[in-house]
C-alpha cells in the first residue's frame, strides 16, 4: 500500500481510502465491521464517514455510519491508533428535516455540537480530519452546474465556521480540518482566512473525480495545487456507472442492482443522466479493448492523477474490495491515456 502525506499536516494516509456511505444500508453491521477489518489487513490506514451516512440519507438511520465504526473500534484496542478516521459535519438541510431541524445554514454553534456528537458515536476522544460535508453558502453541487446569484442569502461566514473548527482543533478533539463539494473560491477563501487570522488551516477538499466527472481540472486543481491543499476523490467509479455494470441494463432492472437501481432518489441523481451512462459505457469499452476492467481502468486513472491525493472507494462485498485495491496497480499506457482525454474532450463531463 502507498501512503502520502495529507496537505501540510502530519496526516499520512493510504492512498486507497475507505468510504463507509453503504455501512447500515446495504450492508449491515456485521458485513460492515468485516470490511472494516479486511480493509485493515490489505493496509489500508484511512477510513471516511459522515455523520449523515448512511446514503440514501434517511431519519431513520441517521448517524448509524459513525456508530457502526465506534463499536468497531470499541472492540478492537490499540486499533485506533494506527488509523486515520475522517467524519464531515453535514452542510445547510437539502431536504434532511432530521439534521439540526432543516436549519438552512451551518452555524458555529452546530459545528461544535455536531463534533461532540460524532466522537460519541464513533467512541473517540479525537477525530483525525473534521470536514464541512457541503458549503452552507449557495454554490452549484450535487449535480448543480452554474451559480446563480439570485440564489445567494445571508449563512454563517466561513470565518465563524473556521474559528469553531479552530476551537475544536486547540481543544484537542480534532487533529486537522477540510472541506468537501467545494470551489476553487471556498477553497482559497477558507486558506486565506486561516493565514490572516492564525487559525486551522484546511489541508484536504473531499470533491468527485472520476472519469466522467472531472469538473475539477476546471480550476479547482490548480487552487489546490498553489495552496497545498490535499484532494480525496470521491465517486471515482461514478456510483458504479465506471464498473460497467449498467452497460447493458436498464436502471430499474433487478438482475444486477446496484445504488442507482435500489434507490428511486438516486435515479435522480447526475451518475444517473443518459449521458452519464452514455459516456460511461464508451470508457468502460476503452478498457475491454486494451485488456482492462472498467473498474482497472477508472480506478488506475484516478488514483494515477497528479491532482489525487487518496482515492476513497466504496463496496458492498469482500470481493469488491479486494477488485478496487488491486486495480489501482493497473498500468496505463500513454496512448491510452490520449484516447481518455480524446473521449472527454467529446462529451466533457457529464456528471457534473
Amino acid at each position: 500500500m502507498e501512503f502520502t502525506t495529507l496537505g501540510r499536516s502530519d496526516l499520512r494516509v493510504s492512498k486507497i481510502c475507505l468510504g463507509t456511505m453503504t455501512f447500515g444500508e446495504q450492508v449491515d453491521e456485521a458485513g460492515s465491521q468485516a470490511l472494516l477489518d479486511h480493509a485493515v489487513a490489505r493496509g489500508i490506514n484511512f477510513i471516511d464517514t459522515a455523520e449523515m451516512y448512511p446514503v440514501p440519507a434517511r431519519a431513520a438511520t441517521f448517524a448509524q455510519t459513525e456508530a457502526i465504526i465506534g463499536r468497531w473500534l470499541a472492540a478492537r484496542p490499540g486499533l485506533r491508533s494506527r488509523l486515520v478516521l475522517a467524519t464531515k459535519v453535514a452542510g445547510p438541510s437539502r431536504g434532511y428535516d432530521w439534521i439540526r431541524q432543516g436549519s438552512p445554514d451551518l452555524s458555529a454553534a452546530d459545528i461544535v455540537q455536531a463534533c461532540e456528537d460524532s466522537l460519541r458515536r464513533l467512541q473517540t476522544d479525537v477525530i483525525d480530519l473534521y470536514q464541512i460535508h457541503w458549503p452552507a453558502r449557495h454554490v452549484p453541487m450535487f449535480g448543480g452546474v452554474y451559480f446563480e446569484p439570485a440564489k445567494d442569502q445571508a449563512v454563517t461566514p466561513m470565518l465563524a465556521q473556521l474559528e469553531a473548527l479552530d476551537r475544536l482543533v486547540r481543544a484537542g478533539k480534532l487533529r486537522q480540518v477540510g472541506l468537501s463539494n467545494e470551489t476553487a473560491y471556498g477553497v482559497s477563501e477558507f486558506v486565506h482566512l486561516a493565514e490572516r487570522h492564525g487559525l486551522a488551516r484546511i489541508v484536504s477538499v473531499q470533491n468527485p473525480y472520476s472519469l466522467v466527472n472531472r469538473v475539477l481540472e476546471n480550476g479547482l486543481d490548480e487552487a489546490l495545487y498553489r495552496h497545498q491543499v490535499g484532494l480525496l476523490a470521491y465517486s471515482p467509479l461514478g456510483f458504479g456507472v465506471l464498473t460497467g455494470k449498467y452497460d447493458a441494463l436498464r436502471l430499474d432492472d433487478p438482475a444486477r442492482p446496484g445504488r442507482l437501481s435500489l434507490f428511486e432518489s438516486m435515479k435522480k441523481q447526475r451518475w444517473a443522466r443518459p449521458e452519464t451512462l452514455a459516456a460511461a459505457k464508451r470508457y468502460n469499452a476503452l478498457a475491454r479493448a486494451h485488456d482492462l476492467t472498467p473498474t482497472q481502468l477508472a480506478l488506475a486513472w484516478c488514483g494515477s492523477r497528479w491532482q489525487t491525493a487518496s482515492t476513497i472507494i466504496g463496496v458492498t462485498t469482500r470481493a469488491q474490495l479486494d477488485e478496487n485495491i488491486e486495480a489501482f496497480a493497473a498500468s496505463l499506457a500513454p496512448e491510452l491515456v490520449a484516447e481518455i482525454n480524446r473521449i472527454r474532450w467529446e462529451l466533457r463531463d457529464p456528471a457534473q
